[in-house]
């Protein structure tokens, strides 16, 4: 197994933030969020669609559920699976796009 590639810590964005342990290049996996299925939304909760076009929730235990909102998003899901959306440099804060209900927040 290779070294970590993402840590949890003091968020200038917002109370805990992921940074990057290391670079990691554009469209490299970051890390599967991991959770327990979930109906009700709330704070650490993904939202994935499924094949038939619902949506799942996933109240998340690890720590890719600290992953905070940005309007310019470096990282994104797809189903579970977090990417890099470019070249992400070692402490970066690892962000992404939360959804239309965000589209004001920064």
């Amino acid at each position: 197994m290779g070294r970590r590639k993402y840590y949890t810590g003091k968020s200038a964005i917002h109370g805990t933030g992921v940074f990057a342990a290391r670079a990691i290049a554009r469209g490299e996996l970051i890390g599967v969020f991991e959770g327990v299925p979930t109906e009700t939304d709330g704070e650490h909760v993904l939202w994935v669609e499924r094949a038939d076009g619902e949506y799942a929730g996933l109240r998340g235990s690890n720590g890719l559920r600290f992953v905070n909102h940005s309007s310019r998003p470096n990282a994104e899901f797809d189903g579970e699976r977090l990417y890099a959306r470019r070249g992400l440099r070692r402490h970066e804060e690892i962000t992404f796009h939360y959804g239309p209900d965000w589209d004001d927040v920064s």
